[in-house]
């Protein structure tokens, strides 16, 4: 859960789910219930107070243990506060005495939730094609509604929980009187998957969005149909808000519309509107016109403009460069040992600043890359990682002998972590001279110009306090670190987040040896690949 008010506070983790968790749901009246929905066909209904009051429980238990010199006993927790947004451990643990509702019977992928007003009713839809009914209270199945042909995208209940809309990938709207438990309207608006549906509060009309790059507003009661607006991308969400309505896209700025929703029928005053009847007649009718169909709004009131998203990418040679393309157009230049642009060719071909690029030398790979999230993920894994070295000259490092080289993944990791290792120093050395006594364990030391130590054998192994400039990563956009300790639990950082406090456990083995004790994998090692399941992510 998040701090809406604040710059992006993450207050507390629910975590049950074995996938992705794909929609969520809740009420205004009732806003401390909420359901949610994942890829594993599993839907679970929280109660995020009674869920605090058992975490406080659980807490003041441990405390007064503590104070006893014992330890509590039983599970860890499943809800935990993290301090910021950007500070989210991913290895929470259940909480004792705390259980969320469990509602049983999907057998494939959810995608869409929604919850009456009072919170009492649920339903849910996903690849099954079908509309299930829950008691929100008792997690118990009430009905199943049978009639998309395809995944159900987007659902909504109206205040009463008495009807029911339902967009589905097959491109109809559905209509469900839940009392009568049948579908009592269809509505073909759209020419292709409908992902996302927003209603009047009288749930007289209906908002529609999909893949069609289309916004349609519905009379549930004339099955009239007006073309709001046209978006440059697919429509993913919609949320109504007074006479406008915000649209998210596939795009990653957000645009408000004029939408009349306090008086939605003025949209229909002009000739921009069809007739949506059910099946065959009221599908051609909107093919032939769609051609035709002007948009009541051309432009949006206002955006919120987002980040472009990388697209493309290509990595160089060199294996320090990687290539990007963005969805302005724009090709960039990372260096990605520092996590920055250094070349922004503006709108220019890509192929062709590949070709520019071009160096015959050719280095292993150390790392891998995606842009899955629309940013640079490079990962890391040991000890494949630690393959490359290159000298103080090509680095165009002066200074130090130009021969002399250093390890490309070591001196990554020593720049990423050059915050946890100066206050974990700090941190260390406040509370020795506190206690009077040295603690154990390894400390930066001063940097020695040797080659680095692959096989561990080193009297003097302790690290380097010194960044070298090309790995030297920026306070103001600092990268993200996803990485997982030896215990398998994940978690995320910003690298100026890094107080020193972590614990080591926290941190993979081979990570350790490597900043700490200046300990690599032995050569013959690195030809090997060990799968330790260990990523650390740059983006």
């Amino acid at each position: 859960t998040w701090n809406a008010l604040s710059t992006g506070t993450c207050t507390r983790t629910l975590r049950k789910h074995a996938d992705y968790v794909t929609c969520l749901a809740t009420t205004e009246k009732n806003n401390a219930v909420v359901a949610s929905g994942g890829l594993r066909g599993e839907v679970f209904i929280w109660d995020i107070e009674v869920a605090l009051a058992s975490a406080a429980k659980c807490n003041d238990t441990m405390d007064e243990d503590h104070s006893n010199g014992t330890n509590a006993s039983g599970n860890s927790s499943l809800l935990k506060t993290a301090k910021s947004s950007n500070n989210i451990p991913m290895n929470t643990t259940q909480i004792e005495g705390y259980i969320p509702i469990v509602a049983k019977g999907h057998k494939e992928s959810v995608y869409a939730l929604a919850m009456n007003e009072g919170g009492t009713l649920l339903v849910s839809g996903g690849t099954e094609k079908v509309v299930r009914v829950w008691d929100a209270r008792s997690g118990s199945k009430t009905l199943k509604l049978k009639g998309h042909t395809d995944n159900i995208r987007a659902l909504l209940l109206d205040s009463t929980g008495r009807f029911c809309l339902s967009g589905s990938s097959d491109s109809m709207i559905r209509l469900w009187d839940l009392g009568q438990q049948r579908c009592i309207h269809t509505y073909a608006v759209h020419t292709d998957s409908v992902w996302a549906l927003a209603s009047t509060s009288t749930f007289s009309h209906v908002y529609s969005g999909g893949r069609d790059f289309s916004v349609y507003v519905t009379d549930l009661q004339t099955r009239e149909s007006a073309l709001l607006c046209t978006e440059e991308n697919p429509v993913l969400q919609l949320a109504l808000h007074d006479d406008n309505i915000w649209v998210a896209s596939t795009d990653s700025s957000v645009h408000r519309w004029n939408a009349e929703g306090r008086n939605p029928q003025k949209i229909f005053e002009g000739d921009n509107s069809l007739l949506t009847g059910n099946l065959s007649f009221s599908r051609a009718k909107v093919s032939s016109e769609e051609s035709t169909l002007d948009p009541v709004y051309k432009q949006p009131t206002l955006t919120i403009p987002g980040i472009p998203a990388i697209v493309k990418l290509e990595v160089l040679n060199n294996r320090r460069h990687v290539l990007t393309k963005d969805t302005s157009g724009l090709v960039k230049l990372w260096e990605i040992t520092k996590g920055a642009v250094v070349e922004d060719y503006g709108k220019v071909s890509m192929e062709k600043k590949i070709k520019e690029l071009f160096e015959k030398e050719d280095l292993p790979v150390w790392f891998t890359v995606d842009i899955r999230l629309g940013c640079l993920s490079i990962h890391l894994d040991s000890p494949q990682c630690f393959v490359v070295e290159m000298s103080f000259a090509d680095l165009n490092i002066a200074d130090k002998p130009k021969d002399d080289k250093v390890n490309m993944a070591q001196e990554t990791l020593k720049g990423l972590f050059a915050n946890w290792l100066r206050k974990r120093k700090q941190r260390r050395g406040s509370a020795a001279s506190t206690n009077g006594e040295l603690l154990p364990g390894k400390d930066i030391g001063i940097r020695s110009n040797t080659t680095p130590i692959m096989d561990g054998s080193s009297e003097n192994n302790e690290t380097d306090a010194v960044i070298y400039p090309p790995f030297q990563f920026s306070n103001i956009f600092p990268p993200s670190l996803v990485t997982e300790g030896n215990h398998g639990g994940q978690w995320k950082k910003k690298i100026t987040n890094l107080d020193g406090t972590e614990d080591e456990k926290d941190f993979p083995g081979w990570f350790l040896d490597c900043i700490l004790n200046n300990l690599l994998p032995s050569a013959e090692n690195t030809n090997t690949n060990e799968n330790t399941n260990t990523n650390t992510n740059a983006k």
